[in-house]
């Protein structure tokens, strides 16, 4: 049996603006997703996954030649899986050359946006020993901070370059990261689609460069005030292109902190900047997924 490992991600600057070229900063999680491969002298493969209470929810059978659907618990996820393999497949002609059995296994919640799809993607690339930037494009699109999280040690700045983008490992040596938490909104967010729904033409430069620059202030900063006012920042540029509300003016407006979206807007978790207390003021108001920076980022 072969196995493979990714982390899993979160994006806390650069939402929609990475597409087009902003440096982003970006935070692998500790959590990621395993795929265990068992192969047999067979032409069929049983491919079955499990979430983080170890439940199946999803199996497919299908020959590995032709790809040929055999069968499947879910025909959707059946065809997102498909276009991966296939990708792959093209990219490299001796990957799945034999049946088995496949399973993959997550450590987080599959509702919490962490990336089930990327990790999938970067653990598939490291089978099939394919460049994972051009599977992502072949299948689900997206910036690919993510896959760039996936094999990551530690958090990272990331600048899209076709299939071989910029990444840079950093430090983020908060003084205050106590005061930091990440709060799941209990809404999962499509970020595949809000990535195809976005715009591009709406990012003039200048707001390229004004995320790529407080990208950088946030890297290097030991205030939490500083801190804070980078945030707001940030949140006000990308509210502005999107032409909607901050979640703080929205769900937060009396949080004596700051609270800023990660990724697309609209669910999964958000970033809180505030003080030990904190966690109690989103567990009153019925948010009790509260995880501390330093317990969620590798």
């Amino acid at each position: 049996m072969i196995s493979f490992f990714s982390h899993g991600k979160l994006l806390l600057t650069g939402e929609y603006t990475v597409l087009n070229g902003s440096k982003a900063l970006a935070l692998p999680t500790k959590v990621g997703q395993t795929l265990n491969y068992n192969p047999i002298d067979s032409n069929t493969l049983i491919w079955k996954s499990y979430d983080s209470n170890g439940i199946l929810w999803f199996e497919v059978k299908f020959n590995v030649d032709s790809l040929e659907l055999i069968a499947t618990t879910d025909s959707e996820i059946w065809k997102r899986l498909y276009k991966v393999l296939r990708a792959t497949k093209k990219l490299n002609s001796t990957f799945l050359i034999k049946g088995g059995q496949v399973d993959t296994r997550l450590e987080f919640d599959r509702s919490w946006g962490l990336g089930s799809s990327s990790t999938l993607i970067s653990n598939i690339a490291l089978w099939g020993n394919c460049n994972p930037y051009i599977i992502l494009d072949k299948s689900f699109g997206g910036s690919g901070f993510d896959i760039a999280c996936a094999q990551a040690k530690g958090p990272l700045t990331y600048t899209r370059n076709n299939y071989s983008p910029y990444v840079k490992s950093v430090e983020l040596n908060y003084p205050f990261i106590e005061n930091l938490f990440f709060v799941h909104l209990n809404k999962k967010k499509d970020s595949q689609k809000a990535v195809a729904g976005f715009d591009l033409n709406k990012v003039e430069v200048s707001v390229i460069s004004q995320i790529s620059k407080l990208t950088e202030l946030m890297i290097n900063c030991n205030d939490q005030d500083d801190f804070n006012l980078y945030l707001k920042t940030h949140e006000k540029i990308i509210g502005s292109i999107l032409n909607r509300r901050t979640v703080q003016e929205v769900f937060f407006s009396d949080f004596e902190g700051i609270v800023k979206s990660l990724g697309a807007w609209g669910g999964d978790f958000v970033l809180v900047s505030g003080n030990k207390e904190s966690p109690n003021y989103f567990k009153k108001l019925g948010y009790p997924t509260i995880i501390s920076f330093k317990e969620m980022i590798l």
